[in-house]
């Protein structure tokens, strides 16, 4: 078991730093991305150098005894000198690039103590594990011993204060990401307090050996770990918030998918569905399906019937958002169901798709009252809560292109392509999450919400 934190904590930190390295490549100059890949890669190189295995093979290979321990020892203090450098970055002012290069002024003169030390110093027996108790009187080791522990003690502890005073400052994933590395830069300290404290009780005459072989790796263990999550956290946590998102959108969109499935299934309008890809990905491939879907449809749309809908929604619910999307639900219901017909006229009113889109007027027909009919109560009742619970964008305006909102306009399903129907261009994830809405709640007040394009099962939708 020997060294195996030492690699498992550097095989971590240099996963990250491979993660990052794409973005260095691209570019280079950017003084945030140098110091972020500094420190995972100073960080890895200090525990893959500080494990006994490495620290044999190093000596053995170069012929001199414990040459090792100084390789280490720098190690450790340029990576405490790029975690304060990083720190600086992200703090940011005008006086950025003065305060890293003094932090690494003051840095390259610890380490050049440390090589000096050791070659004035004599270290003839090879210690693997327990140098800085074995040579902890003696003297130049013991010198070296101290000043890369006080070093690192320093620097962790600056990279500490500096993190969490302004972690008070910021809010968001930023915000996390300094405290978590505060946490890391004090578990680092931990590091470097329990080391010293078995070199002082080393000059007391006491064996506290067991505090600088077992207790301090643990603690620099979890110290780099927490570190190198705190590093990722802003970069990686934004990331995941727009995954999170659009997986829900990606969700959201679904009824409108499985009402136009048939269309889709027939057609062959929809790519095969992309394995192992990202939510943003698949929420692409779902509007790409449901784009080709409205295209198709252009021909069939009617304008009355988006008219008729609009007005009747929008007399129960005052929203016009709302009316708006029950309008485009039915007018799409309805479409799909004449192109599954290929121009045959729509049958009488089944489902509630076309109890909503036959309006008053067609009530009046038939004789009966012209009250609004059963559905526009099952709309008000559901879908303006669901919107509310799953954030829907507040009322106040006219869908157009890319999901926003138009103040003082109406759309009209008259003239143009679909898209130009539904917006200005292409329609967005917002405008058609309405939709989605709407088809999802319309269910109809007597049974089950049914589809209109045969009643399949979408073998598309997930």
């Amino acid at each position: 078991m020997s060294g195996v934190i030492n690699y498992v904590s550097c095989g971590a930190l240099w996963l990250g730093l491979a993660a990052k390295t794409p973005d260095l490549v691209r570019r280079p100059r950017d003084p945030y991305l140098r110091a972020i890949c500094t420190v995972l890669g100073l960080a890895g190189a200090c525990f893959l150098l500080g494990a006994a295995p490495t620290v044999g093979a190093i000596n053995r290979l170069s012929g001199v005894p414990n040459l090792a321990a100084p390789l280490t020892y720098a190690s450790i203090i340029a990576y405490s000198a790029a975690s304060q450098v990083l720190v600086v970055h992200w703090r940011g002012g005008a006086r950025v690039r003065h305060v890293a290069r003094r932090w690494v002024a003051v840095y390259t003169l610890v380490v050049v103590g440390i090589g000096v030390t050791f070659a004035l110093g004599d270290a003839p027996v090879e210690r693997r594990t327990d140098l800085d108790t074995y040579y902890a009187t003696t003297p130049f080791i013991a010198e070296m011993i101290v000043l890369y522990l006080v070093g690192h003690l320093v620097a962790v502890s600056v990279t500490t204060v500096l993190s969490l005073r302004w972690a008070r400052e910021v809010d968001g994933w930023l915000r996390a990401g300094m405290v978590v590395l505060g946490l890391g830069a004090l578990c680092g300290a931990g590091y470097s307090v329990t080391k010293l404290t078995a070199v002082v009780a080393r000059w007391c005459g006491r064996d506290w050996s067991e505090l600088s072989t077992d207790v301090s790796p643990v603690a620099a263990g979890l110290g780099a770990m927490l570190i190198s999550v705190g590093i990722l956290t802003p970069l990686a946590g934004p990331r995941l918030a727009q995954w999170r998102r659009s997986w829900h959108t990606y969700a959201r969109l679904a009824p409108l998918e499985r009402e136009l499935d048939d269309l889709l299934t027939r057609h062959s309008l929809r790519l095969p569905r992309p394995r192992w890809a990202s939510p943003t990905t698949l929420l692409m491939w779902r509007q790409t399906s449901i784009h080709n879907a409205l295209g198709h449809l252009d021909a069939f749309f009617d304008r009355s019937r988006y008219e008729r809908v609009h007005e009747a929604a929008l007399r129960v619910t005052g929203d016009k958002e709302h009316a708006e999307a029950a309008a485009w639900a039915a007018v799409i219901a309805a479409a799909a169901r004449a192109q599954h017909a290929k121009g045959t006229p729509v049958p009488a009113a089944k489902g509630a798709f076309a109890v909503l889109g036959e309006g008053a007027a067609g009530r009046e027909e038939r004789g009966g009252t012209a009250g609004p009919p059963p559905f526009e109560a099952a709309w008000a009742a559901t879908w303006p809560v669901a919107a509310e619970r799953d954030g829907t964008p507040a009322p106040g305006g006219t869908p157009s292109a890319g999901g926003t909102a138009s103040p003082g306009s109406t759309p009209s399903p008259g003239g143009g392509s679909v898209f130009g129907r539904l917006g200005d261009g292409v329609p967005g994830p917002a405008v058609l999450v309405r939709i989605a809405e709407a088809l999802g709640s319309a269910g109809d007040p007597g049974g089950a919400p049914q589809g209109v394009c045969g009643g399949t099962t979408p073998s598309g939708a997930a």
